[in-house]
């Protein structure tokens, strides 16, 4: 039996939350360790993550730890996914490597342009940034556009093949946002393919659970 991974994060932000559910896809024990956005900056946490954000992991399995939610993604996959449920072998390199392509997609495309979409809309000083707002909100748009014409062209219910796997599952904490960051965005009839492919993937038990954690810590953080 596997020793519990510790999951360093925090409760609002997705990055942490999407490696929960890999964690619960891969039935592998942890513990989710909140960290404070200030101790994020400083010792002990930062040997963790030299960048001072989250997520990390230890892994006391393997002694090893790690800081980057892509990077822990492929770290427990290639370390624990041996038979192959969120994944494929490179056996079947096509299917294998752009399951990678579509992970680096999610965190070079959809992380940093809903994070910042956030950020303007909800948390920047200035307001009234009409420009900006408008270009994150069309690079939402774009995002999603990509995924959605992607599974048209393709034909199948998951980003590659008929199977979900870890790239599927990366997007699928962020797009609970979209309804906050572009609440004029008719997805459901704009991008019908997306809108099914992102129910089918919050259904699963993992996801259910995960978004299950979340709001209870969230509640139990407001007492």
């Amino acid at each position: 039996m596997a020793k519990p991974i510790t999951l360093y994060g925090h409760i609002s932000g997705p990055n942490p939350w999407k490696v929960a559910i890999v964690l619960e896809e891969l039935g592998l024990p942890y513990d989710y360790k909140v960290v404070s956005f200030p101790d994020m900056k400083k010792e002990p946490y930062e040997s963790k993550n030299p960048n001072g954000r989250v997520p990390a992991i230890d892994d006391p399995n393997t002694g090893i730890t790690l800081f980057e939610s892509g990077a822990i993604i492929e770290y427990l996959i290639d370390t624990y996914d041996t038979t192959h449920i969120l994944s494929y072998p490179l056996s079947s390199p096509r299917e294998h490597y752009l399951s990678l392509s579509w992970l680096h997609f999610q965190m070079s495309g959809q992380g940093p342009y809903f994070g910042q979409k956030a950020w303007f809309s909800f948390f920047h000083v200035e307001k009234n940034l009409t420009s900006v707002l408008d270009r994150y909100a069309n690079e939402i748009k774009r995002v999603v556009g990509v995924i959605d014409r992607h599974l048209k062209t393709q034909g199948t219910q998951y980003l590659v093949g008929e199977k979900c796997t870890f790239a599927d599952l990366s997007f699928v904490m962020w797009d609970q946002s979209l309804p906050h960051l572009v609440p004029d965005f008719e997805i459901r009839t704009e991008c019908p393919h997306f809108t099914a492919w992102n129910d089918r993937v919050s259904a699963r038990a993992s996801v259910k659970k995960v978004l299950a954690d979340k709001e209870k810590m969230a509640a139990a953080e407001k007492k």
